[in-house]
């Protein structure tokens, strides 16, 4: 190395320079030898051209993080474009077919192409002004690129309020981008049709969200957190209903209604929104909203008919009324559908209050079953009120007696989901359906179990064909006409790998097309809530929004349903901040419907049979070995101790809900993967640089019929697609980069590190460390994972090279990105180093609250900076008062030598441990960035 580097260009060269090396010995990691390049410039003090500090770092960071988001920008642009509002209005008009007759059209667009659920995951990345500014730079294109690079990463903490604000401007705009759909469908009609068009119904797409109404594993959501959420949310809507009608007509006799109905809602939004555990507090707020009162307005029914009928003679504005009555239809008393959710466990122990107290029946057992369902022959509704509801210690029955009261006293018309977790056995599903039923909402709630665990995955077949047999259900499924389910690809992309979590899925799905068709339930339609995230990891399939839509439901299922005669209602999600970032301004929420519409009228068109689903001796055992390998990662202990080797310290809170359960410190050694949630899961496979629950097992499986698969792979339409999210993922990956984490536990790298006598005044520091990490067993670890994946990735990539390159993938990573991804990893694993050294070096403290410095010292390991900083500023406090503090007249000799000086020990230890790792924070951004999403 000739001299300092202080730019990116320099750090390329020189990255670009040791990548050379490789060719002389495999093992060469230019990674980790950039890092330290990197780590002897900080730690030498002044150099020629001067210091070389965290400034400097910091500075180097900056523009990396710049280039991050102008990268994020360009991949959002790629699968949304074109932006222009005018060009896809044109685009979706270009798509209405004049051979349809009117009976056809209405088929077409009076049923959801998509169910957009916006969920609450905790993937808010970005800071509302990076977000605004991507947003900007996709719609704007190149030249608002130089603009991200100036939008302020600091933003407010992300606490429920927070979400919930993001996820109302986000449905907004989405609504408003559906209803220039409509006008445009609408308009279409109205020409087409002009004696028949006041007969459509548009209805492209429907908006729910589950922000404030998921409690499961949530302490912050109450049963009043709910309630205020849903009036605000009905305050919000009325108040744009009643805005667009007075734009059409301000003189219209329902604008008055609205306005009143707006009003009252907002009131009531109030009384709910402060603390109500005082029950003479709590009985104000429920007999004024339970009273009656005539702008208490429950239901849009009567307004929807009076627009609609309005609108035939209504000249010009007939479209637009139309359309307001169309909107009213889709979201009802509020921002859309609302889904509550509850687990299993809870469900149960609901149920024993009522049929098994004392704890002796297995409600798995036929026993059970036949007791449920006596149970449901029987069962007489109950009344409630906000008292019974205020009592209710169960959090299942809470949950139902608050659904109760929204549909009694706020919104009559949208029905709402339960979703029930960790579903693996009907009896489950008929113990919802019999406390809806108990509590006279069974007409508007839709039960809808969640498949997402292998067991549940592996026997969600027999599950469907049992619960669907059951008369009591399908009797059910008739009234609300429809069969809810909901598949998950978070978990099951992290227990089972997310290739096999795909087709495990879609096998699902068929079976559920064939267990209603046996079961007579072709009547109905078939609701599938695709729960993806964002990113590869967890479902979200980077290549456009064809593949977006078809890798979570294929053409092969969908196909099963139409085979079938049963209508498809697909729902899929749009999670936290990444997916709200598709609707952050209203050209990108246009363009995105936009994509989804084209998306799926192709996925409409039969395109015949696939080999994928014939050469079963091939696709099946290639799932099952796949599968195989993901299970034996997830069972191995060493691959849950370098995916746990830094805790969560790799990464930013990106949510307000808690990521990891809690333990003590000696509980990091031997912390499950179970411990911590989905997504900080995979977005410590995307900060460690190797996204294992993707790429894993793919090359293994292939084994010795390498050929035949990728033959296969080649000529199948799902082939294809599973080949383009591996080389997707690929795209990214770095098992060097992997290594080099594991070699900051190297013992022998700390012992060797000042041998030469170039860095004297580290000799004590690396020589501690070295002695405390020989016990250490991270680099072992780290060792032995790395060598399994790289036997595993070569087999890939002669798999893959088997496989012939599509056209057009530029979804694919270029070489100069996977660089830059590299210089972000060799820029953390320098500041690791260095707060590694400065911790090794803070002067030792007396040993407090049974913490000693050496546990200061794991901390820091194992990147629980925040509780190590915690104890080391308890140990050196800066704040204590000084003599000359005091205004006192008599005099004192004693403190006869200067105190001891903690502001020093502040600046040289903890201020840059501190400053350190809020910089390798923002790398972790930036790689998220880079990946496309967070987790």
């Amino acid at each position: 190395m000739s001299g300092p580097m202080r730019t990116v260009d320099e750090l390329r060269n020189r990255l670009q320079d040791l990548h050379a090396r490789t060719a002389e010995t495999p093992l060469f990691n230019p990674v980790f030898q950039l890092s330290h390049d990197l780590s002897r410039q900080l730690e030498g003090g002044p150099g020629a051209d001067g210091p070389f500090g965290l400034d400097a770092m910091e500075a180097i960071v900056a523009d990396l993080e710049c280039e991050a988001l102008r990268s994020r920008a360009r991949r959002l642009r790629r699968l949304v474009a074109p932006t222009d509002a005018g060009e896809n209005i044109a685009r979706i008009e270009g798509l209405l077919n004049e051979e349809d007759g009117f009976d056809a059209f209405r088929a077409r667009w009076e049923r959801p192409l998509m169910h957009a659920v916006f969920t609450a995951h905790p993937t808010f990345l970005l800071s509302p002004a990076q977000s605004d500014a991507v947003a900007a730079a996709v719609t704007a294109g190149d030249a608002a690129e130089v603009a991200v690079c100036d939008a302020s990463a600091e933003g407010p903490k992300i606490t429920l309020e927070f979400e919930h604000a993001e996820v109302s401007a986000a449905i907004a705009r989405a609504a408003a981008a559906r209803d220039a759909i409509n006008t445009a469908l609408l308009t279409h009609a109205r020409t087409r049709w002009p004696k028949r068009w006041h007969d459509f119904r548009p209805l492209p797409f429907r908006f729910a969200t589950w922000v404030g109404y998921d409690m499961d594993g949530r302490t912050d959501i109450g049963w009043t957190t709910s309630l205020s959420f849903r009036l605000r949310e009905k305050a919000q809507r009325l108040d744009s209903y009643a805005a667009t009608l007075r734009s059409i007509d301000a003189g219209h006799p329902l604008v008055a209604t609205l306005e009143a109905a707006q009003a009252h809602s907002a009131t009531m939004a109030g009384l709910f929104a402060v603390p109500l555990d005082d029950p003479a507090a709590m009985s104000v707020a429920a007999n004024q909203l339970t009273q009656d009162d005539p702008a208490k307005l429950l239901s849009l029914t009567p307004l929807i008919e009076r627009l609609e009928a309005d609108a035939v003679g209504a000249g010009e504005t007939g479209i637009a009324l139309a359309g307001l009555a169309a909107a009213m239809r889709a979201d009802g008393l509020g921002l859309g559908w609302i889904h509550f959710r509850v687990n299993s466990s809870q469900l149960h122990n609901a149920l024993r209050r009522r049929i098994d107290p004392e704890g002796t029946l297995d409600l798995g057992s036929k026993g059970a079953l036949s007791k449920l369902r006596e149970l449901l022959a029987n069962v007489t509704p109950l009344r409630i009120n906000f008292a019974t509801l205020a009592i209710e210690t169960s959090t299942a029955l809470r949950q139902f007696l608050a659904m109760a009261q929204i549909l009694h006293h706020i919104d009559a018309d949208a029905p709402i989901r339960m979703l029930i977790a960790e579903c693996e056995q009907p009896q489950t599903v008929l113990a919802a359906l019999y406390f809806a039923r108990l509590f006279g909402i069974e007409d508007k709630v839709d039960v809808s179990p969640l498949f997402e665990t292998e067991t549940a995955l592996e026997h969600g077949g027999r599950f469907l064909e049992a619960l669907l047999s059951e008369q009591a259900y399908r009797d059910y499924a008739r009234v609300r006409g429809r069969v809810a389910i909901q598949t998950g690809f978070s978990d099951a992309g992290r227990f089972i790998g997310q290739l096999p979590a795909a087709l495990a899925i879609e096998r699902l799905q068929g079976r559920l097309a064939e267990a209603m068709k046996a079961n007579g339930l072709t009547d109905v339609a078939a609701l599938v809530f695709n729960t993806h995230g964002e990113s590869m990891g967890r479902g979200a399939h980077p290549a456009g929004f064809s593949d977006r839509l078809s890798w979570p439901l294929s053409r092969w299922a969908r196909g099963r349903f139409t085979k079938a005669g049963i209508p498809l209602e697909p729902e899929a999600s749009f999670q936290g901040g990444d997916g709200y970032l598709f609707f952050r301004s209203p050209d990108l929420a246009l363009a995105t419907l936009a994509r989804i519409v084209e998306a799926e009228q192709a996925l409409a068109v039969e395109t015949g049979q696939d080999p994928f689903y014939d050469r079963t001796d091939l696709s099946l055992d290639f799932y099952r070995s796949i599968r195989r390998v993901q299970r034996d990662f997830l069972e191995s202990a060493t691959y849950s101790r370098a995916v746990t080797a830094f805790g969560l310290g790799l990464l930013k809170v990106t949510g307000s809900r808690v990521s990891r359960r809690q333990s003590d410190l000696g509980g990091d050694r031997t912390m499950s993967l179970r411990q911590i949630r989905a997504i900080p899961h995979n977005a410590i496979l995307q900060q460690l640089g190797y996204p294992v629950n993707i790429i894993a097992g793919a090359g293994t499986a292939a084994g010795e019929e390498a050929e035949a698969i990728a033959e296969l792979l080649g000529r199948s339409g799902r082939g294809r697609q599973l080949v383009r999210l591996l080389r997707a993922a690929n795209g990214l990956a770095s098992i060097k980069t992997v290594a080099a984490h594991g070699e900051l536990f190297n013992s022998a790298y700390w012992a060797s590190r000042p041998y030469r006598g170039t860095e004297t005044q580290l000799e004590s520091a690396c020589l501690a460390l070295a002695e405390y990490l020989t016990k250490d067993d991270r680099a072992g670890v780290f060792r032995r994972l790395v060598s399994r994946l790289r036997v595993d990735w070569m087999k890939l990539h002669r798999l893959l090279a088997l496989v012939p390159a599509e056209p057009d993938e530029g979804y694919r990573t270029a070489d100069d990105e996977r660089r830059t991804i590299a210089l972000l990893q060799a820029l953390r694993l320098c500041l690791l180093m260095h707060m590694f050294l400065r911790s090794v070096q803070v002067p030792p403290f007396s040993r407090s609250n049974d913490v000693s410095r050496d546990d200061v010292l794991e901390m820091v390991l194992s990147l629980r900076v925040d509780d190590a900083l915690a104890q080391l500023r308890r140990a050196y406090p800066v704040v204590e008062p000084e003599v000359t503090d005091f205004s006192v007249d008599e005099p004192s000799d004693y403190p006869d030598h200067g105190a001891e000086d903690y502001g020093a020990i502040r600046a040289r230890f903890i201020d840059p441990i501190e400053r350190a790792q809020a910089l390798n924070l923002r790398i972790a951004v930036a790689i998220a960035n880079h990946f496309g999403a967070h987790g």
